[in-house]
């Protein structure tokens, strides 16, 4: 038997329920919804990334670094006193000496043996010359003594004038003062022929005897100018000496910055091969610059400014003359004051300006400022410690503008 079916049951049974369509009608709508959401999101501005650091309080110092070198205080050249042969020096540089007791070189007279027979020739002939000079001004010097005496007579005679005695007698002294330079040429002449006398004794044993030349200071050979044996005239530079205990540093700077150096400015010499700066002084400022060409070919004025190095000589016993150091002049410090990195100052208008991050947004903010150590400067006004700035903002940031910190610089 078949059971007997409703069209209300039927229905019931083919058409599904309410509930299952219900959620797959939505789903369009949030999947619209969510695509917006993301392109909103995607649009919306995002907070600029940007280095910043914050202004702190401690030390700071204004400084010019420059190159330099060092040189000893006190130079000595030590020249040949007299024309001779000079023997080998035996002086190495380093070589320590003492004052009036180290022999630095010693000068051999030039003996006759050196002398050649061209130098005979000439050596007699001027003795010749210097003979017969001297027996033409002894002639001179009679006919003018006789000429003298017959004015004399004559004038007492009254026949001729005062004048004319006066003339004789003038021409008689001069034929005095003739023949004594003849005489003197003449043994001149024979004292230089006298080396070309054959079997004569050696200089050294015949009065004429060798020179030694000896240290004028305690202290260590520099240079060795003239090592080899040779001969020398009377003033050749021989040896260098100085103390190297008594040294100094020469820094070069520019012109405008040697017009802000005073005596007694602190000097640290860095690169200098030890470990650690040596401390100096400043002590004058040469009053006259130079030219000096750059690097890049610019035309620089230059002025030389002279420290003295504090620091003990034990402490810089590697440290000779003429070596490279860097030089770094303290114009100004202070122990402690607000200060803030360089890079995060920049032009405003006329003053100075940063970007202070205040709840996420970059806040323009007017300062003033004092002196600049490089990295940090000075700040006289406009921001308080802690503060946190923007270091180099560019165009990119404006006021107002929303910023993330990235980075916080050490100071």
């Amino acid at each position: 038997m078949k059971s007997a079916e409703t069209p209300n049951s039927r229905s019931a049974a083919t058409q599904p329920a309410a509930g299952i369509y219900r959620p797959r009608r939505w789903l369009p709508y949030a999947g619209a919804a969510l695509l917006v959401a993301l392109i909103i999101a995607g649009l919306w501005p995002k907070p600029i990334p940007v280095e910043t650091a914050r202004a702190v309080s401690g030390p700071l110092r204004t400084t010019i670094t420059e190159e330099g070198k060092t040189r000893i205080k006190n130079r000595y050249l030590v020249s040949a006193p007299v024309t001779g042969h000079l023997r080998r020096i035996l002086l190495k540089a380093g070589d320590a000496v003492e004052a009036g007791r180290t022999v630095v070189a010693v000068v051999d007279p030039i003996s006759s043996s050196m002398l050649d027979a061209r130098g005979h020739a000439s050596a007699a002939a001027r003795r010749d010359a210097a003979h017969a000079n001297l027996e033409k001004a002894r002639a001179a010097h009679a006919f003018a003594d006789a000429d003298l005496r017959r004015f004399e007579r004559l004038f007492a005679g009254k026949m001729v004038t005062l004048r004319d005695v006066e003339a004789a007698r003038l021409g008689e002294s001069s034929a005095v003062k003739e023949k004594a330079a003849a005489e003197g040429a003449l043994r001149q002449a024979e004292a230089e022929l006298a080396d070309f006398t054959p079997g004569a004794q050696p200089a050294g044993k015949a009065g004429r005897a060798i020179t030694e030349v000896r240290a004028p200071v305690t202290g260590r050979v520099l240079r060795v100018i003239e090592e080899s044996t040779r001969v020398v005239t009377a003033g050749t530079p021989l040896v260098e000496i100085g103390n190297p205990a008594e040294i100094e540093a020469v820094i070069t700077v520019l012109s405008r910055d040697g017009a802000m150096i005073a005596p007694g400015t602190p000097v640290e010499l860095e690169q200098w091969g030890g470990g650690k700066p040596l401390p100096a002084r400043v002590r004058f400022v040469e009053p006259a610059a130079f030219t000096k060409i750059s690097a890049l070919g610019v035309e620089e004025q230059r002025v030389n400014v002279v420290a003295d190095i504090l620091a003990p000589a034990d402490q810089r016993h590697a440290l000779g003359d003429n070596f490279r150091v860097e030089g770094r002049i303290i114009t100004w410090q202070t122990a402690r004051t607000l200060k803030v990195s360089s890079g995060a100052l920049f032009r405003h208008g006329e003053g100075w300006s940063v970007f202070v991050i205040d709840e996420g947004r970059a806040r323009l903010k007017a300062v003033s400022v004092g002196p600049s150590s490089g990295p940090e400067t000075q700040v006289l006004g406009g921001l308080a410690e802690n503060d946190e700035v923007i270091i180099y903002p560019g165009e990119r940031v404006h006021d107002g503008e929303r910023v993330k910190p990235i980075k916080v610089s050490a100071q």
